[in-house]
């Protein structure tokens, strides 16, 4: 293994004495060798286990020799899309182009395609027409079988037979890129590697489907919602690394798309392995003239102690991706690291978060699912709490104070996020009363995400009356320690369930807590979730019930315009939305009311308008006594 940074151009590899790299990846981020970035954690992994790998970070897709400019690899192309869904990174729910991309230098906009995984996937097969093509990360991940695209508002076939590449390496490819490595290096055929687990391949051989679950055709998903719902649960309920089947989409009749189970979780051992490769924790130095790169400035001091998430929020793309499987580093490869972010020059005792998809798990849910996996039929929390659920903070306070007990370290904070119901289930109040003492920076943010009932059905999250008991405990002890912090809620509008009635329900409920939301979070549907599927079918695939959804833009900015009632500018959407929810009641002068009726409204425009109109009587001299004059009068 080599120190310094991986090769990114001819002139690097000479310097190694590389004349062909095993692996080129090509990367729609820019280069960060940091392990919260997917392409630094697969390159130092392969690099691990012998093999060579070069980057081609953000190429300019409309040039076909950008792919060559680290020649051509011994066993493959890898390609990901980046840390994000390409159509994600570009645009907002309202599908408005965004202004910035956190993952490019200087956070410049259009330095990578949208649909990045396809078109990095074509511009190689164009050049190197045999050449394996391996492609992974979030964007392939998810795209992996026929799914719905919200930007084209259609049901588009596996990411695998648009991009043209020859394998899928889905969920955190450790495991499956190794093999697949070692399989090419051995000079097994990639059209012949249709056994390793956490990858997905394309034939014609129904022989090499073995037991595999037959989905619909994807003819019939992409013309019957109702047949689409029934094949996504199917997917869903096969996530899991010990129970999952093999899956088999066809395409005509005559080509398949097969995916195999999902890769067995890292062990702890495994993990810590992976955080101890000889990352540069930075941005590549080339970038440092444009500004370096945004996105390492929110994670430089951060520190990830987990994967997987047995959550189970309909709406998060986890289940897919990293799984319900919780895996966790050791208290000493997290100690070890943050040794590390103490001896850089930019640390300022700071540790921003101490964590993973949710901060305070650190294990499995309960002991049988690291053997038999998790359960088919139940979440783990949802819609309440398991009875072999397993409610232990212990582990994560225990490693809290090794972190705040480091010299030069300040304060740890956690930002990514708790698990308020799992909290709630510990009878012990020492981690509430350690996140608070500790932890908390004046506000906690949490995600209860709506206060309705039925919403929070839909949203696969706890009912009203657990958040509203976290927040009593959160206050009390907050008192305790003469304390004063606040919670942050979260809150997400237009979720599939949700009516003009709940949604005047949830202005209702910030009405009586007195806080408006500075941004409103407004469903967002990314391929492969339960609200996705529910948003394009209108079905919940869970019950194949009929779910309301509010996908007319107007109707959206209606919920989301209740959400911050009080910005004016939001004043004509509030009353429409009150007026058609039958709810012009909260209309009015009473206390209870969201906003003054239009008379009042238009009252107090004019008054401002004479008063701003009026002009001001100069302070001279003559004014002056005129005042006093009328000082004498008066007494």
């Amino acid at each position: 293994m080599y120190e310094g940074f991986l090769p990114i151009s001819k002139q690097d590899m000479e310097e190694r004495g590389i004349g062909q790299l095993d692996f080129v990846y090509i990367c729609g981020d820019a280069y960060v060798d940091h392990p919260s970035f997917g392409h630094a954690v697969i390159a130092r992994v392969l690099e691990s286990h012998g093999y060579t790998v070069g980057i081609i970070a953000q190429p300019d897709w409309k040039d076909d020799a950008s792919i060559s400019a680290l020649g051509e690899p011994r066993l493959a192309f890898l390609v990901s899309a980046g840390n994000m869904d390409s159509m994600v990174n570009h645009y907002s729910v309202s599908k408005k182009r965004r202004s910035a991309d956190a993952y490019t230098p200087g956070g410049a906009m259009g330095k990578r395609p949208d649909y990045a995984a396809v078109v990095y996937g074509n511009l190689i097969r164009r050049t190197y027409k045999t050449k394996p093509i391996i492609i992974g990360g979030i964007e392939a991940s998810l795209r992996r079988l026929a799914h719905y695209d919200y930007w084209s508002n259609r049901v588009k076939r596996s990411v695998l037979l648009d991009s043209g590449a020859d394998l899928i390496s889905y969920g955190m490819g450790e495991r499956s890129i190794v093999e697949i490595a070692d399989a090419l290096a051995a000079g097994v055929d990639v059209k012949d590697i249709t056994y390793i687990a956490g990858t997905v391949f394309k034939t014609r051989n129904k022989d090499l489907m073995g037991d595999a679950v037959e989905l619909p055709d994807y003819d019939e998903v992409r013309t019957d919602k109702r047949m689409f719902a029934q094949s996504f649960y199917t997917q869903y309920q096969n996530t899991d690394p010990f129970s999952g089947k093999r899956l088999c989409e066809p395409y005509g009749g005559d080509l398949y798309v097969v995916q195999n189970p999902p890769a067995k979780p890292l062990s702890t051992e495994e993990m810590d392995e992976v955080y101890a490769l000889p990352y540069m924790r930075s941005a590549h130095p080339s970038y440092d003239a444009e500004g370096g790169v945004p996105a390492i400035r929110e994670i430089k001091f951060s520190l990830v102690s987990s994967r997987g998430c047995y959550g189970g929020c309909s709406f998060c793309a986890l289940t897919f991706h990293q799984g319900r499987i919780v895996q966790a580093r050791s208290h000493e490869s997290i100690v070890a690291e943050a040794e590390l972010l103490t001896q850089d020059a930019e640390f300022k005792g700071y540790i921003h978060d101490v964590g993973g998809p949710t901060a305070n798990f650190r294990a499995p849910s309960c002991d049988k699912q690291l053997t038999k996996g998790v359960c088919k039929d139940r979440q783990c929390l949802f819609p309440t709490p398991c009875k072999n659920l397993k409610v232990d903070h212990s582990d994560y306070i225990e490693l809290l104070r090794k972190l705040r007990g480091l010299p030069g370290v300040k304060k740890v904070f956690i930002r990514s996020g708790i698990r308020f119901d799992y909290l709630m289930q510990d009878s012990d109040p020492a981690f509430l009363r350690e996140l608070c003492e500790h932890h908390v920076s004046g506000q906690l943010k949490v995600a209860p995400e709506h206060i309705s009932d039925t919403v929070l059905e839909k949203l696969g999250k706890p009912k009203a009356e657990v958040y509203n008991r976290f927040v009593k405990a959160y206050d009390n002890m907050n008192r305790k320690l003469g304390k004063e912090q606040y919670l942050v809620p979260y809150l997400m509008s237009s979720h599939p369930g949700s009516t003009l009635k709940e949604a005047v329900a949830l202005a209702e409920y910030l009405r009586d807590l007195g806080y408006m939301p500075e941004q409103v979070q407004d469903f967002y549907p990314t391929p492969s979730t339960i609200s996705t599927c529910m948003y394009y079918t209108g079905l919940d695939p869970r019950t194949m019930q009929p779910v309301y959804v509010a996908d007319n833009p107007h109707e959206k900015a209606m919920q989301r315009a209740l959400i911050q009632y009080r910005n004016p500018k939001n004043y004509d959407l509030v009353y429409e939305a009150l007026t058609k929810a039958g709810r012009t009641d909260l209309i009015g002068y009473d206390k209870k009311c969201l906003i003054r009726p239009r008379r009042a409204l238009r009252e107090r425009e004019r008054a401002i308008t004479r008063t701003a109109d009026q002009p001001r009587k100069k302070k001279t001299i003559r004014n002056i006594h005129k005042k006093k004059d009328r000082g004498k009068n008066a007494k």
